[in-house]
């Protein structure tokens, strides 16, 4: 959340001519529902529910085709499920960011992020889910790239470049 996934996924779709999917997209128009009325009306877990559900539908469904970027939300792979899709059906890319770069793009953007809603400052928020989340995105992740102060267009042909695509 906040690292550029959709921003960095637009400009590896211009440069490789394929698809881009978003997965919170793909939930929002599936649903009929924006995530964060989602995530009021029935909670994270029913949420996490239909994410898994979606993911795995885009992976069944994009097997066997040319690349395609599909761009998770932050909490995607933190249940087992979503987690073993990637793990073994994508070559996933860590966008890593320090808290300081998280805390400055998502500055603003809080009431739109159910995960950075409550009562705690957006520091204390993003640094507790880092904490939490860190690890397992180094484990899904087929590679990590650093994305403090680099420019997306820069980020994207890291990818390019890594991947041989």
């Amino acid at each position: 959340m906040g690292c550029g996934k959709s921003s960095i996924g637009k400009v590896l779709q211009t440069r490789l001519g394929c698809r881009l999917i978003d997965l919170d997209d793909y939930i929002e128009a599936k649903a009929g529902k924006k995530i964060p009325e989602i995530f009021k009306q029935s909670g994270e877990p029913a949420f996490r529910k239909m994410e898994a559900e979606a993911l795995k539908e885009i992976i069944d469904s994009e097997k066997g085709r040319d690349t395609v970027i599909l761009s998770l939300g932050g909490g995607a792979v933190m249940t087992p499920e979503c987690f073993d899709l990637v793990r073994k059906n994508t070559e996933c890319v860590y966008l890593r960011a320090t808290v300081d770069t998280l805390v400055e793009t998502l500055s603003g953007y809080e009431a739109q992020r159910p995960m950075l809603s409550g009562d705690e400052d957006l520091r204390t928020k993003v640094t507790g889910l880092m904490a939490k989340r860190a690890s397992t995105y180094e484990a899904v992740a087929s590679y990590i790239t650093d994305i403090d102060g680099v420019r997306y267009e820069d980020t994207a042909d890291d990818i390019i470049k890594h991947f041989s695509l």
